[in-house]
């Protein structure tokens, strides 16, 4: 819609990760000199963390589009899951064929031999986990598990899990030391400062095939603070912005485009570092009672419902906490079936082991009668025989 106006070839503000448009902040550069580090030196365990939208899963992107031939790469998104999911998915990642009915041990051996077969063939073996924040402590004991999978003096497997702040605090509890103790290099990005903003900003619009000057420094410098300096966010804004500034045909995009957006915020979903430090401001009692405000017609209901002495800010403050109680919840049902799943499929091994043994007692009970069997037909051989040779001698008498 705005890319004529613009000059542009592409939109460049899209929330896609695409790796063409990743600019290397000095932060990011940071992080991807450790995490090249940690693949080349074959340290095993690497971790990245990072807030959300700080473009930790477009630097993953970009490693996987840039690494070598000899490495056999798995990428697990999907982390909502439980242990015995977690080694079904890396052995569809790497296409090794199984029985949808395998047990956690016969998938091991499967996983084990196609390291083996990497090893012989000089090819490295690499797996990235994204939003890992979301694991179980099942999931992650399973991964550090995996992760013995080695030679007296090799590692089989290397492997990269990439997550929230959230993922340093899980790894703080005392039931996970031992997985914390196995992460050889980790790296947690930082927002952009105001000078790194201005050159993502003109970075992806100089990809996108644009002027670098589109936004003016008084836009630039409020996106730096209502923004934060997150990658995420920052796209969200200047998207908008060329969206109101095409419709009022504005060429610079000037800081009251930027203000007429921040206003506008609802309407486009912004949820930005500017709302969180603004000063408190009661509504009027008159926005309360009339609910003339940019909320649902259910958020409004509950407004008017809140004393006067609670602003909006703390209104939403109040609901992001319900939100991350919720959240809580989610993740404590998720741990939940995990552990009932997890002694399914522990009874479910005993139960296969079982079987097994009295296979072996079976096997071993039928070759003990067979024996027996075969010493008595012998024995009565041998007696007839003897019984035979008697007789004889009495008729030659």
């Amino acid at each position: 819609m705005y890319t004529q106006f613009y000059g542009l070839n592409a939109k460049p503000f899209r929330l896609v990760p695409n790796p063409a448009y990743i600019y290397l902040s000095s932060r990011h550069q940071n992080a991807l000199t450790y995490l090249e580090y940690g693949l080349t030196e074959n340290v095993g365990f690497i971790m990245l963390t990072g807030d959300i939208g700080m473009g930790k899963t477009t630097l993953v992107r970009h490693i996987i589009n840039n690494i070598e031939s000899d490495v056999e790469v798995a990428v697990i998104f999907n982390t909502m899951i439980f242990s015995n999911d977690l080694l079904l998915m890396i052995l569809g990642e790497f296409d090794i064929k199984y029985d949808p009915s395998i047990t956690k041990a016969a998938a091991l051996e499967l996983l084990y031999n196609f390291l083996i077969d990497c090893y012989a063939k000089g090819k490295k073996v690499l797996i990235i986990i994204d939003e890992a924040q979301n694991l179980t402590n099942e999931v992650l004991e399973e991964i550090r598990m995996i992760s013995n999978l080695q030679t007296d003096d090799e590692m089989l497997i290397q492997i990269m899990i990439v997550g929230q702040p959230e993922l340093k605090e899980k790894l703080k509890s005392s039931s996970l030391h031992q997985f914390a103790q196995r992460i050889g290099v980790s790296y947690h990005l930082s927002p952009m400062d105001r000078d790194e903003t201005y050159k993502y900003i003109t970075h992806r619009l100089k990809i996108a095939g644009g002027s670098e000057d589109i936004f003016d420094n008084s836009a630039v410098n409020m996106i730096t603070e209502a923004s934060g300096g997150i990658p995420r966010v920052i796209n969200l804004l200047c998207d908008a912005c060329l969206v109101y500034g095409f419709a009022d045909e504005v060429n610079p995009i000037s800081a009251d485009i930027v203000e007429q957006v921040l206003a506008d915020k609802g309407g486009i979903g912004l949820y930005t570092h500017y709302n969180t430090n603004i000063d408190d401001k009661q509504l009027p009692d008159a926005q309360l009672l009339t609910g003339e405000s940019d909320h649902s017609e259910e958020e409004n209901s509950i407004i008017n419902l809140i004393p006067c002495s609670i602003n909006e800010n703390n209104y939403l403050a109040l609901c992001h906490r319900v939100d991350t109680l919720e959240k809580s919840v989610q993740i404590l049902q998720t741990e939940m079936q995990s552990h009932i799943n997890e002694l399914k499929s522990r009874a479910e091994f005993c139960r296969d082991e079982l079987v097994k043994n009295l296979q072996k007692l079976l096997l071993a009970e039928k070759t003990q009668n067979l024996k027996i069997a075969f010493d008595y037909v012998s024995r009565m051989k041998e007696k007839h025989l003897h019984t035979d040779t008697s007789l004889s001698f009495d008729l030659d008498e």
